[in-house]
């Protein structure tokens, strides 16, 4: 693509800047933070300095003793970038002392790995910042940069290949571009911050869970498949879910008898990372994992433009002895229930057991002819 897609937070956070709070841009690797930080900055001032913290002198830079010269390097400009921060040995820290000294600088912290510098901004930045996550890109910022025509012809292209800004952008190099993206980045922070030495085990878990794709998920099952104990299994995932690889979404239940609500079902951050981990890129009409494809397509997809638009309420799935439902929205009180076909002619009925129990305000089929919508319209 020649025109630079326009990401929808970058407004969002513009709204933020005051100089007295940290923005911080959590988000998986090479999803777009640096370049979207690096407009944000170029937008709010042409002197801004960037910090790499994948590099050396700015971790040498970044220490609570080399404070004094760290204010003497940012004293000229007026924004400061910090990029992939979780490299920063007590970033958290560093930060809250030049928010301390009231230096009227605003500060720009991005991270791909949650476990660290989450956790590490946690208490000394408590109230001291505006967290976002910054996902591929989205349907609805495709849609928007693309219109309706394009994204439609694109569509079996982002089920297989996903949207990684890198991706989208070279099509015909795809596959390339998700091996490279996958042997270089998918383990980077996991093995970095927490000390692991050998990402087989990983590998093993991620082609288990790519595979059991909108199937529930059982962490007893995963760790006799993969040879290891449940608390390794569940720590595992755990990490995976902090460097936005996977993510969980519950069953939800009020505790009715026959409902089921122990396990839970995974799904990936990008269907393109999906598919590079079990190897396949084949077509989706010449797929047998079609429709766990589209599942996860469409809810990350509706993930990401919650996210953006501030969703407060909650997200899962339902199943009962005998039925289930794919995907439940929850908010204010209304429950929304959503089913998805890829065939628009499918015939689908909601349980009469979900319908009776708790009355949704909304039941509706989301398929291959009307899905595009659902993904570009906020509707609460």
């Amino acid at each position: 693509m020649k025109k630079e897609i326009n990401r929808v937070l970058e407004d969002v956070l513009y709204k933020r800047v005051d100089y007295k709070k940290a923005i911080l841009l959590l988000g998986p690797r090479q999803a777009g933070k640096t370049t979207l930080a690096r407009q944000l900055g170029a937008r709010l001032s042409s002197d801004y300095i960037y910090f790499n913290g994948d590099e050396i002198q700015t971790r040498s830079l970044w220490q609570s003793q080399q404070l004094t010269l760290l204010k003497q390097t940012i004293a000229p400009h007026s924004i400061i970038l910090l990029d992939e921060a979780q490299m920063i040995e007590d970033v958290g820290l560093i930060c809250k002392q030049l928010l301390d000294a009231d230096l009227k600088k605003q500060l720009i912290i991005t991270g791909s790995a949650v476990l660290d510098i989450a956790n590490s901004t946690q208490e000394p930045l408590t109230g001291r910042k505006w967290e976002y996550n910054l996902y591929p890109i989205s349907y609805a910022e495709l849609y928007q940069h693309q219109g309706l025509l394009e994204t439609n012809r694109n569509l079996d292209a982002y089920l297989v290949y996903g949207t990684y800004p890198e991706v989208v952008s070279d099509l015909p190099n795809a596959i390339a571009l998700l091996n490279n993206l996958t042997s270089s980045y998918l383990y980077k922070d996991v093995l970095a911050l927490t000390g692991l030495r050998k990402p087989q085990l990983l590998d093993k878990l991620l082609q288990a869970l790519a595979l059991q794709t909108g199937s529930e998920v059982s962490l007893n099952e995963l760790a006799a498949l993969v040879g290891a104990d449940v608390k390794t299994i569940d720590q595992y995932i755990y990490l995976l879910e902090q460097v936005f690889v996977v993510y969980r979404l519950n069953a939800f239940s009020r505790n009715l008898r026959n409902e089921i609500n122990r396990k839970k079902k995974i799904y990936f951050y990008d269907n393109g990372i999906r598919n590079a981990v079990i190897g396949d890129y084949k077509q989706p009409a010449l797929r047998n994992d079609r429709g766990a494809l589209w599942e996860n397509f469409l809810i990350t997809e509706r993930k990401k433009l919650l996210a953006y638009n501030g969703f407060y309420g909650r997200t899962y799935f339902w199943r009962d002895k005998r039925a289930e439902i794919d995907y439940i929205e929850e908010i204010n009180g209304e429950i929304y229930a959503y089913e998805f076909k890829w065939n628009p002619e499918a015939r689908t009925k909601f349980p009469v057991s979900f319908v009776e129990a708790y009355r949704p305000k909304e039941t509706k089929v989301i398929h291959s002819n009307n899905y595009q919508e659902w993904l570009t319209t906020y509707p609460y």
